[in-house]
């Protein structure tokens, strides 16, 4: 009996053990498939968003950009690199250059000594290749998840960079382009600035462009990150919707995605393209950027981030929301870290 009854106290503390260790291993399951299922489902949406025929009437519309280095305002660059460039460019959709003419100041402003051979490119471009236009690209890290940086809170640094956009205006470029990083959805300082600056593009006749983030890809996305990593991604859609109305173009960084598959890849961009037709005026040219640079990190994986990804994604995102859109084209980054099979793939799927 009491060998019984040893025996029966050992099958309860076996049991109450192994209970003990089946919740951690129950909690830490749950978890994962709290994690994992979400993602498993996201990828399997993208790569359907990825499937499919774009169709007609989702090729280029002659409302192209490229982002341009600095090496084309500082003396590095000369007609021969011209001439070639524009053997390069022959036949595509490529209407605007954005040329690095900054950076800004953290107080806004822009010394001239920064683009001292923007009259040889703007003269060159004028009389090479007529109907191209050529803008300032300005940008500055803003100071919204650091201590330094430019601070669109303050008047005084607003101000300082409508006089930096006029002072480019004044030497000859026939519009301006904006990267602020990072910037925060909602961020009423810089509808403001666009607002000034808008005023003053409007009355000069140039274009007014920025380079935008991406577009929650899930609502509230930038909210959720934001708490989570203190550093916002995306923008909310309704955002993205004020800042296009208060400009001529924007040009979606539709790059650094995370995405680690092509197909996966693709499937977003489409998915952005979308939700960037539904939300930008029909007054307002819309720019899906590609990925004209290699490299591999965290944000950015160069097999998965492929131009022949991202074109195909923009014209299946385009085709679904608006295929007669006419104000709409992609955007090339950068010239600089361009390969000769980048510009195949944008000639093949884009022209």
């Amino acid at each position: 009996m009491l060998t019984g009854i040893r025996h029966l106290g050992g099958q309860i503390r076996g049991r109450a053990a192994r209970y003990r260790w089946a919740w951690p291993r129950r909690i830490a399951l749950g978890a994962v498939l709290v994690i994992v299922v979400p993602v498993l489902t996201a990828g399997v949406t993208l790569r359907l968003n990825y499937s499919g025929d774009p169709g007609d009437g989702t090729r280029t519309r002659g409302r192209d950009a490229i982002w341009l280095g600095h090496a084309w305002v500082d003396g590095r660059k000369d007609d021969a690199d011209l001439a070639a460039f524009a053997t390069r460019i022959e036949g595509t959709g490529i209407k605007d250059l954005y040329v690095h003419a900054g950076p800004l100041e953290h107080d806004g402003t822009l010394p001239a000594g920064r683009y001292p051979r923007a009259k040889w490119l703007l003269d060159a471009v004028h009389r090479t290749l007529p109907g191209i236009r050529v803008q300032a690209w300005l940008g500055d890290v803003l100071a919204t998840e650091g201590p330094d940086g430019l601070r669109l809170e303050r008047a005084a640094s607003r101000t300082a960079v409508v006089a930096s956009a006029r002072q480019i205006l004044d030497a000859g470029f026939d519009g301006v382009h904006f990267d602020l990083e990072p910037l925060h959805s909602g961020d009423r300082h810089y509808l403001s600035l666009l607002d000034d600056l808008g005023a003053l593009t409007g009355a000069r006749g140039a274009r007014l462009s920025v380079a935008a983030h991406q577009i929650d890809p899930l609502p509230a996305a930038h909210s959720v990150i934001g708490a989570l990593s203190g550093s916002e991604k995306w923008w909310s859609q309704k955002f993205f919707g004020q800042v296009a109305r208060r400009v001529d173009q924007i040009a979606v960084m539709s790059y650094d995605t995370w995405m680690p598959l092509e197909g996966m890849f693709g499937g977003y961009v489409a998915h952005q393209t979308a939700l960037a037709l539904e939300v930008t005026p029909k007054d307002t040219d819309l720019l899906m950027g590609l990925p004209f640079f290699h490299e591999s990190d965290l944000g950015h994986h160069e097999s998965a981030e492929t131009v022949e990804a991202a074109v195909r994604g923009t014209r299946l995102g385009l085709g679904r929301t608006d295929r007669g859109r006419e104000r709409f084209g992609v955007a090339l980054y950068v010239d600089f870290a361009a390969r000769d099979g980048d510009w195949a793939a944008y000639r093949a799927g884009w022209n």
